[in-house]
C-alpha cells in the first residue's frame, strides 16, 4: 500500500528510543495513519537486513544506523522520501549522519526535517540542517559562504572562532529566506495545552560545602578523602564546579566523593509535597543518579520500553532519566505532571525536549517544572544562559510561524 502516490518508500530517522516505540505507537492511534506497515529497522546489522527485507511502507531507524544503511545500498538507495525527526541532531557538518544523508540526497524526492529546536545555540546551527532540506537554495552552498554573508568573528583565539555573532539585519534576512522553505507550529497556539508552571527552588550550601566549592573556583584543586581533584583549564573547572553543585565530584581515577546532599533534601521536599503523584528527575552526571536511587529506594532509572509503560500505568513513583536518553520523543505525560531538575543542562536542545516529555498534548494536568539550583553556584549561570538562548529561539519561531 502506498502512503502517496508520489511516495513510494519512506525511511525515519529518529533517536533510538523514538524508533523503537513512538513511530509504530503514534500510528496506531489516528484513524488516517494505523493502515500503514511500519518496520523497524534496528538491533544487530543481520536483525537489520532482515527488517529491510520486509515488504511495508515506512522504515524506521535509529539516527545512529544511518551510515551504516547509505553504505549498505550505495548507489541502489530505495527510499524516495526520508523523515529527519530531530533534524536538529544533524546540526553538525562534521558528523557521520550528516555526510550520510548528504551523500544520499540528490536521490530523495521528498526531505522532512522535525524540530522543535531548529537554533539550540544560536542561528549559526541553521546551515546544516537547512542544507539537507534544500542543498544549499536558501542559506548558500557552504557554511562558508553563510558565515561570510551574515555573520562576523566574536570570540576567537588566533585562526580560531568560538563564536558568530550575526550581522545588523542578519536575522530578519535569515528568516525571509527561510519563509518559504520551514513552517513553525507551536503546539500552545494549535493545540490544548494543560498550564505549565516553572519554579526555581533555590538551594543553600552549608558552609563547609561552600569552602569546597570556593576553592575549586580560586584554585583549581581541591582535597577531598586523601585524593586530589584538579581541573586543567577554565572549561574543566565548570564541569567540576557543576558536580559539586549537584553534590559530589570526580577525582582522576573516575571515583566520585560526596560533598554534600542539599540538592537531595530539597528532592525529598518535592516528593512530600508531591503527596503520592509520580515526580519524572533529570540528572547530570552518573553520581546523582547512583545518590538518587540510594536516597530513594522506589526510584527507577529509565532503561527500557517497559519502563516507560511502567511509568505511564502509574507503577514508578519516581523515574530518574539523563535528558540525553530521555529528552527526544518519549510520551510520559500519562504517568505524571510533576518534574524536577536535579542538574541541569548548558544544551537549549535537550533542556526544551525534556521538558517536553510531560508538557505536551495529551497531559491532562497542570506540568510543574522544579530546578534545583544551588545558590552562588554556576548552576546560575547556567539558568541565565538557558533564558538567553531560549530568547533567540523563540524569535526564529515567530518569523516563520505559520499562518492559520
Amino acid at each position: 500500500m502506498l502512503i502517496l502516490s508520489e511516495v513510494h518508500k519512506v525511511l525515519v530517522v529518529a533517536p533510538l528510543r523514538v524508533a523503537q516505540s513512538v513511530w509504530k505507537q503514534e500510528a496506531a492511534k489516528w484513524d488516517h495513519t494505523d493502515h500503514l506497515r511500519i518496520v523497524r529497522v534496528l538491533g544487530s546489522a543481520a536483525e537489520r537486513r532482515t527488517a529491510l527485507a520486509k515488504d511495508a511502507d515506512v522504515y524506521v531507524i535509529n539516527r545512529e544506523n544511518v551510515a551504516w544503511l547509505v553504505g549498505e545500498y550505495g548507489r541502489q538507495w530505495p527510499f524516495d522520501m526520508v523523515v529527519l525527526d530531530e533534524l536538529s541532531s544533524f546540526k553538525n557538518r562534521a558528523s557521520a549522519r550528516w555526510k550520510a544523508i548528504r551523500r544520499v540526497r540528490s536521490k530523495i524526492k521528498r526531505i522532512v526535517g522535525l524540530t522543535g529546536t531548529p537554533a539550540p545555540n544560536g542561528l549559526i546551527d541553521l546551515w546544516a540542517q537547512v542544507y539537507l532540506l534544500d542543498q544549499g537554495e536558501a542559506l548558500e552552498h557552504t557554511l562558508g559562504g553563510y558565515r561570510e554573508r551574515y555573520f562576523r568573528p566574536g570570540r576567537r583565539n588566533g585562526q580560531v572562532v568560538y563564536e558568530w555573532i550575526p550581522k545588523r539585519g542578519a536575522e530578519d534576512a535569515i528568516y525571509k529566506r527561510l519563509e518559504g522553505l520551514c513552517v513553525s507550529m507551536k503546539s500552545v497556539d494549535y493545540l490544548r495545552m494543560p498550564d505549565r508552571v516553572d519554579n526555581v527552588v533555590k538551594v543553600p550550601l552549608s558552609p563547609k560545602a561552600r569552602k569546597v566549592y570556593e576553592e575549586m573556583q580560586r584554585d583549581m584543586l581541591i582535597e577531598l578523602q586523601g585524593e586530589t581533584i584538579t581541573a586543567a583549564n577554565a572549561a574543566a573547572v565548570t564541569n567540576k564546579l557543576l558536580q559539586l553543585s549537584q553534590g559530589a565530584a570526580y577525582d582522576e581515577a573516575g571515583n566520585w566523593h560526596v560533598i554534600h546532599d542539599a540538592k537531595l533534601d530539597a528532592l525529598e521536599d518535592i516528593v512530600e509535597a508531591a503527596n503520592g503523584r509520580s515526580v519524572l528527575v533529570y540528572y547530570a552526571f552518573k553520581s546523582d543518579l547512583q545518590r538518587i536511587l540510594c536516597a530513594f529506594p522506589e526510584a527507577v532509572e529509565l532503561k527500557t520500553e517497559q519502563d516507560v509503560e511502567a511509568w505511564n500505568d502509574w507503577k514508578i513513583p519516581m523515574l530518574v532519566a539523563h535528558p540525553d536518553s530521555a529528552g527526544h520523543g518519549l510520551n510520559l505525560q500519562n504517568g505524571g505532571c510533576i518534574m524536577v531538575w536535579f542538574g541541569l543542562t548548558w544544551s537549549l536542545e535537550k533542556y526544551q525536549q525534556a521538558n517536553a516529555r510531560l508538557y505536551r498534548q495529551g497531559q491532562k494536568d497542570t506540568v510543574i517544572i522544579h530546578h534545583l539550583v544551588a545558590e552562588g553556584t554556576v548552576d546560575e549561570r547556567v539558568m541565565r544562559v538557558l533564558e538567553g538562548k531560549a530568547s533567540l529561539q523563540n524569535e526564529l519561531m515567530e518569523a516563520v510561524k505559520a499562518e492559520c
